[in-house]
């Protein structure tokens, strides 16, 4: 039996995605054994900053320091072209490729009913606003039933105006998340997306 103060940090790592008991155990104890104090102090200190800096940008939804972010705000994007994708961590990913120079719009998740998720929990709405000038959005939610549901929604807002709707092209099998696709695949998605 661990000490309380043990215990309270294996339940915190227990919280993260992916992480079970034995994980969250390693993850303790190596903090615990490992790590000098001031490491550890500086390791909660950039978890306490984490939520005192960080904010959704007001224009695209990503989790940001500034506001609006660093691509809404760098005019040498292309701001015909929208990209709309589930979470920040997809901007992250893309903006790793180097394929894609246009803006981006993060939804916040995905339709889900199964988890009683709607298009009103999306970050959905804000989109409409920022529809007069483009010329295309790209769909780039994961090609799961909930990405596809989600893509077919856009889609279906979409098809009143005079925008183009392209689709990511998957290199990646069916069913698969973003998140595990290399920077390649991810790329030549990007540059291979085709109409929606």
């Amino acid at each position: 039996m661990y000490p309380k103060s043990i215990k309270q940090l294996i339940d915190d790592f227990k919280k993260l995605p992916g992480v079970g008991e034995k994980t969250a155990e390693r993850l303790a104890l190596h903090l615990i054994t490992n790590f000098s104090r001031e490491e550890t102090l500086n390791f909660a200190t950039h978890i306490k900053e984490i939520k005192d800096k960080l904010s959704y940008c007001t224009t695209c939804g990503l989790l940001t320091e500034l506001n609006p972010c660093h691509i809404c705000s760098n005019s040498l994007r292309d701001g015909k072209t929208l990209m709309v994708v589930s979470e920040s961590r997809d901007v992250y990913l893309l903006e790793q490729t180097r394929s894609f120079r246009g803006r981006y719009h993060v939804l916040g998740g995905l339709i889900d009913f199964s988890r009683g998720i709607t298009e009103k929990d999306l970050n959905i709405e804000s989109i409409k606003v920022r529809l007069d000038t483009i010329g295309e959005v790209v769909i780039a939610t994961n090609s799961t039933v909930e990405g596809e549901m989600t893509a077919q929604y856009l889609k279906a807002i979409l098809q009143d105006r005079n925008i183009k709707v392209t689709r990511l092209a998957y290199g990646i099998p069916a069913g698969s998340d973003l998140k595990y696709a290399d920077q390649e695949t991810l790329s030549q998605a990007v540059i291979n997306r085709r109409d929606f």
